[in-house]
């Protein structure tokens, strides 16, 4: 039987599909489902706002059959990592060919975009999840969201003292990422982005760097501890809860499983958690190694015999 899928980028008669489909979509970037949809991982107007031509979004749809989905994924300029935001409607159990068709063509167009690697965040137990693996998408880490609600009698008094983070400090935040995250992990870039950040200094060093975006449903917080500050960890996340804390917004912190410690402390401050998701990634380009090579023509001089002269009578002319 004749393929009749065809994936494209979206056009404004798909709009009317669009906003039918994304009633039952998910989100796979967790800074923009905690920050621009409320916390709601399976709900559908996050991806209809989106459709707007923001820089660096790019919407496709794909139709296979009778199946039609639609996909989102975002690239920073000059970045080389893309991360797939939105896919709807979510698979179900059965057929999932559109969807596969639809995270290749995400894959290729993010390649042709000068990204090395495509991102998803997903909860282990959505048929998703297994979409994804079949995509060849492998599991970098596991990551946790925990839920702080003001006013919620969360027991949460900031003690540390925080700086905004600057460029001055870029160097050294960036050592401290190197030091805590796995280089398998360290692909994924997470240090400071679109949003602000806050450090933490002990013994006139970078100790402690909290990733801070923010959004009209809530504040998303990635915190790069060191284990020597193990004790003063309650002290710096409620010191940054009180910095960012604003308009009764709910307050989520990301923890990867590198940072897992963290687990009980945000649980003795109140926190609640909210989801378990895994990080992963597909890899769209391989690098490989510069070759020096020589010029053809020195190469066939060193093959090519020389031109053969024609004898000589053996008579030289007084």
């Amino acid at each position: 039987m004749r393929d009749t899928t065809e994936t494209r980028a979206i056009k404004l008669v798909d709009l009317p599909l669009v906003k039918r489909l994304s009633e039952n979509g998910a989100v796979l970037d967790s800074e923009l489902c905690f920050t621009q949809n409320a916390g709601m991982p399976n709900h559908g107007g996050m991806l209809f706002n989106l459709l707007l031509p923001y820089r660096g979004v790019h919407t496709l749809i794909t139709r296979s059959g009778k199946q039609q989905v639609v996909g989102q994924f975002r690239l920073k300029p000059e970045g080389h990592c893309a991360h797939v935001a939105y896919v709807a409607p979510a698979p179900d159990d059965e057929d999932d060919t559109a969807w596969l068709h639809l995270l290749d063509a995400m894959a290729i167009e993010a390649g042709k975009r000068g990204a090395h690697l495509l991102a998803a965040e997903v909860d282990e137990d959505l048929p998703l999840f297994r979409t994804i693996r079949t995509a060849s998408y492998s599991i970098y880490a596991r990551q946790e969201i925990w839920q702080y609600i003001p006013d919620a009698g969360c027991a949460v008094q900031p003690a540390a003292e925080l700086l905004e983070a600057t460029d001055a400090d870029l160097p050294e935040i960036q050592m401290l990422h190197s030091n805590i995250v796995p280089r398998l992990v360290q692909q994924i870039p997470d240090l400071p982005g679109d949003g602000h950040g806050l450090i933490y200094r002990a013994h006139d060093r970078i100790a402690g760097y909290i990733a801070v975006a923010e959004g009209k449903s809530g504040l998303y917080l990635m915190p790069h501890l060191h284990p020597d500050v193990f004790n003063e960890a309650p002290a710096i996340i409620a010191a940054a809860v009180a910095r960012v804390e604003r308009d009764r917004l709910p307050v989520y912190v990301r923890v990867r499983r590198y940072q897992d410690w963290l687990d009980s402390v945000l649980l003795d401050m109140g926190f609640e958690l909210r989801a378990r998701q895994a990080v992963m990634v597909k890899h769209i380009t391989a690098g490989v190694r510069a070759t020096a090579f020589a010029p053809l023509h020195h190469k066939l001089e060193a093959v090519t015999p020389s031109p053969v002269k024609p004898p000589t009578s053996g008579i030289i002319d007084s």
